[in-house]
């Protein structure tokens, strides 16, 4: 009998790129602020916290704030940042990915959202894809960040599967160790040298070929 396998997927970088839309948004406090922040700049920003980005990207500038002041940047920030979300359409969803989730589909494989996003619904919702998971694990789950393996491990749960029995998709070193902290399966979409702890790695989303997928199940 074939065992029974499940997906869980990271969503920025994985099933669509928000990234950029975060960059024009820090970029743009930063130009109001008087300096300038880049795409280098915004490297120190992957895989951090909302506050902590602030502290760097004022660190950057050189700027100093009372916590009253951070706290309104922060929201000014979000709120720039839902109004490119608020725009997004199904175009953005990453080439490969519509024919993988119809793969999963076709093979009754229940698949899970895993990110530590708190708009990773209002996203999918925007895209046209909240209603093809299973279950959803977003920033309003999870206490602990990746490499923690907490938001993996509750996707499992939230699916009714056992961690080994579950196959992570990410495009982050921290999300690579969670998923192989998780005990799970897991597939880097990237660079090759930066996720080399990933048990399989694909250079970009079209990786996803039904023959890749047919080895991976099998």
């Amino acid at each position: 009998m074939k065992k029974e396998i499940a997906f869980i997927f990271d969503l920025d970088g994985v099933i669509v790129d928000t990234a950029k839309y975060h960059f024009l948004a820090w970029r743009n406090l930063a130009n109001s602020l008087g300096f300038e922040f880049t795409e280098a700049h915004n490297e120190l920003l992957k895989g951090v916290s909302r506050v902590r980005s602030l502290e760097i990207l004022l660190e950057i500038g050189k700027v100093a704030l009372t916590e009253d002041q951070k706290q309104s940047l922060l929201i000014k920030k979000n709120e720039e940042y839902l109004s490119y979300v608020n725009k997004m359409t199904a175009d953005e969803i990453l080439p490969g990915i519509s024919n993988l989730l119809d793969y999963l589909d076709v093979n009754n494989i229940k698949y899970a959202l895993g990110s530590a996003s708190k708009n990773a619904p209002l996203i999918l919702e925007k895209v046209g894809l909240l209603n093809r998971f299973s279950a959803i694990v977003d920033g309003n789950d999870v206490s602990k960040a990746k490499p923690d393996p907490e938001v993996f491990l509750i996707g499992a749960q939230k699916l009714q599967m056992k961690p080994e029995n579950c196959i992570v998709v990410e495009d982050a070193i921290a999300g690579i160790e969670a998923a192989n902290a998780a005990n799970m399966v897991s597939i880097g979409i990237g660079d090759a040298e930066l996720l080399k702890k990933a048990t399989y790695i694909l250079k970009d989303t079209t990786g996803f070929t039904n023959d890749f997928l047919k080895n991976l199940i099998n």
